[in-house]
């Protein structure tokens, strides 16, 4: 148990100070070359202008960097294939224990999690061009989503064999190949809460619970490689927070956010089934904050076609609360709180389910 145990807290910590090391050279790179919008604002969900938003926050897209979600995977990546090299080439008792890049618990999470990092820096670099596209449009991002997911669904029924969902109280319950694309409609409702980045150290925290939640879950599963993985992330995110609280010195974006909520997908499909555990069921619980933020989309787009009025000043919900007007920086600390909550009931609901 001790070794586990270190085995699991090691890479939080070894990720959060690569991550803090390598920021200063990240940032350097970003300021240096501009790496933010050329052209300031964005476009509400129907397609019009976001006057509210831009309001806000319009003027700050300017001139603050953008891809900071690089500290996130470049100091993850680090952390794996660090312990990895160290185990092989350094081989002990401790080092080879150390190693958790395995194939049956953290090859699939860390193939999501780079691949959505680059289709997200790639949407990310049109952004901040003077000239050519503003980023990927929603259609293209969803198509990709759509594709990657939909390959991941398949190895989780093609090749590790899951075709059941966890069921709090009861069995599992038996959905053969519907899995795919089920999995693939969590993953992309994951995607769409990435929006939640979008106020100064506000996903960060969000996040790093979500993935402490599950690394609880999996650690009580005794996947301790895929626990240690977890753990890894929210150190990651972690060193990235430290930077993006206000005045934030970047922005997460897409190479950061669309990694990490496609690995969240993932994750909990491990600690489904796989795991005789209900990980897929605990996800509405323990990432809450990111249901929210959804549903708050959705409602605005509602409300506004049916009734001819938003629901909403702005949408999603934390913005809202800016726009009537809490202080950006009481908004991103009561959602820490709130996902600390939500975190905590997830994990007494998993445990008990």
């Amino acid at each position: 148990m001790p070794i586990d145990l270190l085995k699991v807290l090691i890479p939080a910590l070894l990720a959060f100070w690569i991550g803090i090391a390598i920021t200063p050279v990240v940032t350097h790179y970003l300021y240096k070359h501009k790496v933010w919008k050329k052209r300031g604002g964005k476009q509400a969900l129907d397609g019009s202008v976001a006057e509210e938003f831009n309001r806000m926050h319009g003027e700050n897209e300017l001139h603050t960097p953008r891809m900071g979600g690089i500290v996130i995977w470049l100091s993850a990546s680090v952390t794996i294939f660090g312990l990895w090299a160290l185990g092989h080439f350094f081989p002990s008792d401790i080092t080879t224990k150390l190693d958790f890049l395995s194939r049956d618990q953290t090859w699939i999470p860390l193939f999501t999690l780079l691949i959505g990092a680059l289709i997200g820096f790639s949407n990310d670099l049109l952004d901040t061009l003077d000239e050519g596209p503003k980023g990927m449009s929603v259609s293209v991002r969803l198509l990709l989503v759509l594709a990657t997911s939909g390959i991941i669904g398949w190895w989780f029924y093609g090749k590790l064999g899951i075709t059941e969902v966890g069921i709090p109280f009861g069995l599992p319950l038996e959905i053969g190949w519907l899995i795919i694309p089920f999995f693939m409609l969590v993953s992309v409702s994951l995607y769409a809460s990435g929006v939640i980045d979008g106020i100064d150290g506000l996903s960060g925290f969000v996040f790093t619970s979500i993935f402490l939640a599950y690394a609880f879950i999996a650690f009580n599963q005794d996947q301790i490689n895929l626990a240690a993985f977890c753990t890894m992330m929210a150190g990651a995110i972690l060193a990235f927070l430290w930077f993006n609280i206000p005045p934030a010195r970047f922005w997460m974006t897409e190479t950061g956010s669309m990694g990490i909520t496609l690995t969240i997908a993932v994750i909990a499909f491990m600690t489904d089934s796989l795991g005789e555990g209900i990980g897929i069921s605990a996800l509405p619980i323990i990432a809450g904050l990111l249901v929210i933020t959804v549903v708050s989309n959705i409602l605005q787009v509602l409300w506004k076609k049916f009734k001819g009025r938003k629901l909403f000043k702005i949408a999603p919900l934390h913005h809202h609360f800016e726009a009537v007007g809490w202080p950006s920086y009481k908004v991103a600390m009561r959602y820490w709180v709130l996902s600390i909550i939500f975190a905590v009931l997830g994990v007494i609901f998993a445990l008990v389910a």
